[in-house]
């Protein structure tokens, strides 16, 4: 991996992170920054849907599945669960992003909280736990790996953890804020939570090359 540009530091990332939440709506602020709000919405329809069949369709009011959203942004995949029946928890690492989501959320919605990915603790496991488009941009590799070892973590046996990331065999740097990991470095740091791949499931939307990892905890 070579790249002309230094990566953000931690503090910087944080920053530009917070502000674009505060600046940008719903859509832009964890969206692709390079489409419009057309695309935008395409794009959030297009990985909802797929995150629906990997979670599957079998919500149950009176027995709903627990999801933690890690990196939740403005709240748009976990209302969209919530509203599906689901009981979802969210966190995000920024503040504005968090207060947004605070503000949109309905009695029966998610329950929101600010804490990084590496830091949140829950009393009960989950039955999924996602982070959609987040772990690339965790520049730092020792907090990228105590974040998806965490994630991991709350996983219930045969519960699922979905992550993100373009599925390569090596790393690739893009621009200041972006990281792709190899497919080898996910699966090393989940297995040791006994966690196995089950498949890789790429977005096939435009030119993105980024996927769904999808592991199941066996043990």
């Amino acid at each position: 991996m070579s790249s002309a540009e230094p990566l953000m530091t931690a503090a910087e990332a944080a920053a530009y992170w917070d502000t674009r939440h505060r600046r940008q709506d719903e859509l832009r602020s964890g969206g692709h920054i390079g489409l419009d709000r057309a695309g935008n919405e395409m794009f959030y329809a297009r990985r909802l849907g797929t995150l629906l069949e990997i979670i599957g369709d079998g919500a149950n009011p009176a027995d709903p599945l627990f999801l933690l959203d890690a990196g939740c942004g403005k709240g748009s995949f976990a209302h969209a669960l919530a509203r599906c029946g689901h009981r979802v928890d969210a966190i995000d690492a920024s503040p504005s992003a968090i207060s947004s989501c605070r503000r949109r959320a309905e009695e029966t919605g998610p329950r929101f909280f600010v804490s990084s990915l590496s830091a949140w603790r829950s009393p009960f496991l989950y039955d999924v736990v996602y982070s959609i488009d987040v772990l690339f941009h965790i520049l730092d590799d020792a907090e990228w790996e105590a974040s998806l070892t965490n994630l991991a973590s709350l996983v219930r046996l045969a519960g699922t953890l979905v992550v993100t990331d373009e599925g390569e065999l090596s790393r690739t740097q893009r621009g200041t804020y972006i990281l792709h990991r190899a497919r080898e470095e996910y699966c090393r740091a989940v297995e040791r939570r006994g966690l196995v791949l089950r498949e890789f499931r790429p977005y096939g939307f435009r030119e993105n090359r980024v996927g769904f990892y999808v592991f199941t905890r066996t043990h």
